[in-house]
């Protein structure tokens, strides 16, 4: 077991990187001692035997916590912070809406529609201007405005051609990179921050205000829009959550109390999954088939196979159940989400001392963390090509995509918690990575760096800087 000062991780520089490396040369877990006053060690582990002990065999020892719950206040009393009870209910009623045919139509028509009315503009306006464009923010426009859509009814409309400042969505940001940097100080630390309202905790009190304000005007225009009988359950030009919650007699079904402040919670947890999971995903797999020109290559050939373009028609935008079945892509946008998982980090305490698989010993003052970054590049885990971006990887003799163990690639959660938007997410990414490699081709910009942020979701730090060309020849 490899013992670290831990204000050796506060001052390492490239934190994914060196968790990777230290994961290695420790045999996948090590720890990281906390200073002695601050009772804090951290262990980390991308062992699968530990992450499946922790995520489903003993999964009942290991609750996000209040601690946990602490370090993402912002989020309130939403999914992804609560246990037990408060949880079981939550995830109930999520999962029986996004399995709702409805919802599926909605979310479908949805994606299509900004694509076409949205995306296809800006892409287009870049093309015709020779302007760089920084993918990664089109694509945070994009899965706002779509999860905006799904989640409240109102589309916010930030994806435009001016690419106006949007508040919420830098508010978003500077909520995660706090709550990252919370991850790596003592409480007593940015609790102090907090009451003297200095530093990152200042910039998080900002942050809520806007949060809070934006949300509560959708919960206030919905109940309006409810109220004045402008829309009801029967409408079937849409699906959203914000409208199912207020009409479904949830709070009879559940116990749950649906006020304002409940709303408010499940809103923003899941503006939080569907914006920045996709947005993530999809940044990083364009880079890399982008710089892949050989996989770039089989994918339009997979592309091309599926459909024909149309005569006279200028772009080829692609449906959900044409990339349903399309295997190299699905593999491809695996192995990019096992090579950059858009959560960058788990976290979890233990309520009882605990002996993991490993042999390490963990008890309620320990933070485990399993880094998902370190994860997917572990040659113990895949291979000696670990590195490599290969999506031969994920497909099996028959042709079909390989199955891979939650507790192995990891990047969709595993056990009870396993992410409930995971079909989702993949429905969204196939159509517009199917849209773009297909109609455009995608150059970054020479001397652009490209390397992880220093947050809760993996985006690049420096953004994506691209120039887009219209393919001519399909």
């Amino acid at each position: 077991m490899l013992k670290m000062d831990f204000t050796c991780l506060l001052a390492s520089i490239g934190i994914h990187e060196r968790s990777t490396e230290v994961l290695s040369r420790t045999g996948g877990t090590f720890l990281l001692r906390g200073l002695w006053f601050t009772n804090m060690d951290i262990l980390g582990t991308v062992d699968p035997a530990n992450v499946h002990y922790i995520m489903s065999a003993n999964f009942p020892n290991f609750p996000k916590g209040q601690e946990l719950k602490k370090i993402f206040e912002v989020l309130g009393d939403g999914i992804f912070n609560s246990d037990l009870d408060l949880w079981k209910n939550q995830r109930k009623l999520a999962r029986e809406m996004i399995i709702h045919q409805r919802f599926h139509k909605c979310l479908v028509k949805t994606n299509v529609d900004k694509v076409e009315n949205g995306l296809i503009p800006v892409l287009e306006f870049g093309a015709e201007e020779g302007r760089i464009v920084d993918l990664q923010d089109v694509f945070k426009r994009f899965t706002f405005d779509t999860t905006c859509i799904l989640l409240t009814g109102f589309d916010p409309g930030c994806l435009s051609l001016e690419l106006g400042d949007v508040p919420f969505l830098n508010a978003m940001d500077d909520a995660k990179d706090v709550c990252f940097i919370r991850h790596l100080l003592p409480e007593s630390v940015w609790k102090l921050q907090q009451w003297l309202g200095i530093g990152p905790e200042k910039k998080l009190s900002r942050a809520v205000e806007v949060l809070d304000q934006v949300i509560g005007k959708y919960i206030l225009m919905k109940r309006d829009e409810l109220s004045n009988a402008t829309k009801s359950m029967e409408d079937e030009e849409g699906y959203d959550l914000l409208t199912s919650y207020i009409v479904n007699d949830g709070e009879a079904k559940t116990g749950l109390k649906f006020d304002d402040k409940f709303l408010r919670d499940t809103i923003l947890n899941f503006m939080f999954a569907g914006r920045d999971t996709v947005a993530s995903g999809l940044t990083w797999f364009v880079w890399l088939v982008v710089t892949h020109p050989e996989i770039e290559k089989k994918i339009r050939e997979e592309l091309k196979a599926i459909v024909s373009l149309g005569e006279g028609e200028k772009h080829r935008l692609f449906k959900a159940e044409e990339v349903k079945n399309a295997v190299y892509l699905h593999a491809a946008l695996c192995e990019s989400l096992r090579l950059y998982p858009p959560v960058a980090i788990q976290h979890k305490t233990p309520q009882e001392p605990d002996i993991l698989p490993s042999g390490h010993r963990v008890h309620p003052n320990t933070r485990v963390m399993i880094p998902l970054y370190a994860m997917g590049r572990m040659e113990s885990i895949w291979g000696h090509d670990a590195s490599e971006f290969k999506p031969e990887r994920w497909i099996s003799e028959r042709g079909t995509v390989k199955h891979e163990p939650s507790y192995k690639f990891f990047s969709f959660n595993a056990g009870p918690r396993t992410c409930l938007g995971k079909e989702v997410s993949f429905t969204q990414m196939k159509i517009v990575a199917a849209t773009i490699i297909h109609n455009y081709q995608i150059e970054m910009v020479k001397g652009h760096e490209v390397c992880p942020n220093f947050s809760v979701m993996l985006y690049m730090k420096h953004g994506f800087k691209v120039r887009i060309k219209r393919r001519l020849k399909y």
